[in-house]
């Protein structure tokens, strides 16, 4: 009897024991299942967080926002998706305008003393030879782009800007000039695009080799070729350049559309806010940009007469070791809020700016010479 009994406790000790260890199974697999779907066993999964530093406020900022005009149930903030549009100026916004300057200069240089100084005047050689760093990108350099460009097909132009995208910048190591990508801002457009924001880009940097870069960079399938708004240089149909209106002729199958060297317009300052209204037809509802030019198209974001809640975001120059930047941002971050800017520290901000191969040159400009470009 005493045996029975013995057998029968040893019976209900081991039982207890599998349902132990059975419970303790499916604690464990809730545990990791939550850890897989909500933070990845460590490394979170929440938005802007794996190239913007844990403690940006600017990233938090924009979590906030997007957050509550999204959310169908928050009556006063929420913005219908056909209504999310998001505008971002190129040039020191979501790529690098460092090496040693603009992307659009540094291939005008090259087009002028390097790839095809058969084809332009030696006015315009002379041009390219003066950039150099502390020159001012205003209309009259637009004006020369266009002249330089005279006769190619648009075609032709895209294909050049993509071909120049290839080389290598001497600011940068490891760098083409097609690899300038602000990490934390390609971070920025997907996730907006994720969340049913329409991306315009809006640059100083004429509109079809703007789209050349962009349809070439990591945020090509955020952005379509008609959402690209620039500079603007005149085109016509090839063999009517010279006949002043446009509807003296007509497109036939075959024809070529070729710039005439002819300037329209720098889609700087205002011009932005006017071509953005053009070209959209209503009021974005974010604004991204970097300087001075690109406050037109923050303040015609931030309107009061905006139906959406809007907000507008500025990168500050501010990182000397990574980048090339120069500007104070005590000063350029006092300016910007007090105009109602959300101001973003590439020192403090960005976790990461570029892929670990590239990394800053000792020297960022070198002189032309014997033909080399910088």
């Amino acid at each position: 009897m005493n045996n029975i009994l013995t057998m029968w406790r040893k019976q209900i000790h081991t039982g207890n024991r599998l349902l132990v260890s059975l419970m303790s199974l499916s604690l464990m697999m809730v545990v990791i299942i939550s850890c897989i779907g909500m933070t990845g066993c460590g490394k979170s999964t929440a938005a802007l967080t794996q190239y913007w530093a844990e403690d940006s406020e600017a990233a938090q900022s924009l979590r906030d926002y997007v957050k509550k005009v999204t959310n169908k149930n928050d009556a006063d903030n929420f913005i219908p998706e056909e209504d999310r549009i998001a505008v971002f100026d190129m040039d020191g916004t979501l790529t690098c305008e460092t090496y040693y300057t603009y992307y659009d200069t540094m291939m005008f240089i090259n087009y002028c003393l390097v790839d095809h100084p058969e084809k332009v005047s030696d006015e315009l050689k002379a041009a390219a030879e003066e950039i150099q760093p502390g020159y001012t990108a205003g209309e009259e350099l637009a004006r020369n782009f266009a002249k330089a460009y005279a006769g190619m097909t648009v075609q032709e132009l895209y294909d050049y800007a993509v071909e120049f995208g290839q080389k290598e910048t001497d600011s940068f190591q490891n760098m083409r000039y097609i690899d300038g990508f602000y990490l934390p801002m390609v971070e920025v457009v997907k996730y907006l695009y994720d969340n049913g924001f329409t991306i315009y880009v809006v640059s100083g940097t004429e509109r079809t080799t703007t789209r050349a870069i962009i349809a070439n960079s990591p945020i090509s399938e955020y952005v379509s070729p008609s959402h690209v708004i620039g500079t603007e240089f005149e085109v016509k149909v090839k063999g009517y350049e010279d006949v002043s209106s446009n509807m003296d002729f007509k497109y036939a199958d075959g024809d070529e559309l070729v710039f005439t060297g002819e300037f329209v317009q720098k889609n700087l300052n205002a011009n932005k806010s006017i071509w953005i209204e053009r070209e959209i037809g209503q009021r974005p509802v974010l604004a991204f940009g970097n300087s001075g030019s690109d406050t037109s198209m923050m303040n015609y974001v931030l309107d009061e007469r905006n139906p959406y809640p809007s907000a507008a975001f500025m990168i500050v120059a501010d990182d000397d070791v990574r980048e090339w930047g120069t500007q104070n941002w005590e000063e350029k971050s006092a300016s910007y809020t007090e105009q109602g800017y959300v101001p973003i520290s590439m020192k403090n901000d960005f976790y990461k700016i570029y892929p670990d191969t590239i990394i800053r040159s000792e020297q960022q400009y070198n002189e032309v010479e014997d033909g080399n470009a910088a």
